[in-house]
């Protein structure tokens, strides 16, 4: 599906925060929420910086918009059903649930998430709940592989013993 110059541009968004977060040693996922016609929460992961596994890219995404409601004095759920999601990389299963639990109006992303994708790719979370929110797939889907390949070349310092890539004795 060929998306217009205007959602183009919020993908490119999203794909700045993937170089971010692959700046900063994250897995390169980054994610911009869109309400309004306008860039209204920018997120990447931060797994790593937080020591905490749920800081994916969408989460804290939702985490600004709730501060934003918060502050505007809005219900976040007149917000949430408004929102079109761009991120880089499919959706974990964990964030697909929240995304359709807050009733999201739409996911655009980019690479399918063959080993935690809750769109289809391991699980598919939106037809398991009946969540109805509309799925772009594959948007740039081999610049969102790239990153993840570049970070995968590398050694990950958080990772847990015993999951850190072994030397090679060559």
């Amino acid at each position: 599906m060929a998306l217009s110059d205007k959602e183009n541009e919020w993908m490119s968004a999203a794909f700045d925060q993937a170089k971010e977060a692959l700046a900063a040693g994250e897995v390169p996922v980054g994610c911009v929420f869109i309400h309004g016609g306008e860039i209204r929460a920018r997120g990447r992961n931060t797994v790593n910086a937080t020591h905490n596994a749920t800081r994916h890219a969408e989460i804290n995404c939702i985490d600004q918009i709730l501060e934003w409601c918060q502050s505007s004095n809005v219900n976040y759920s007149d917000i949430f059903k408004f929102i079109d999601v761009y991120v880089t990389v499919e959706p974990c299963g964990m964030c697909a649930d929240i995304l359709g639990k807050l009733c999201v109006r739409r996911v655009v992303f980019g690479c399918s998430n063959d080993r935690f994708g809750g769109c289809g790719s391991v699980i598919d979370v939106p037809k398991l709940y009946a969540y109805s929110f509309d799925i772009t797939r594959g948007v740039r889907a081999e610049e969102a592989i790239g990153y993840l390949k570049d970070f995968y070349k590398g050694e990950n310092p958080n990772a847990p013993t015993g999951k850190a890539k072994r030397k090679s004795s060559k």
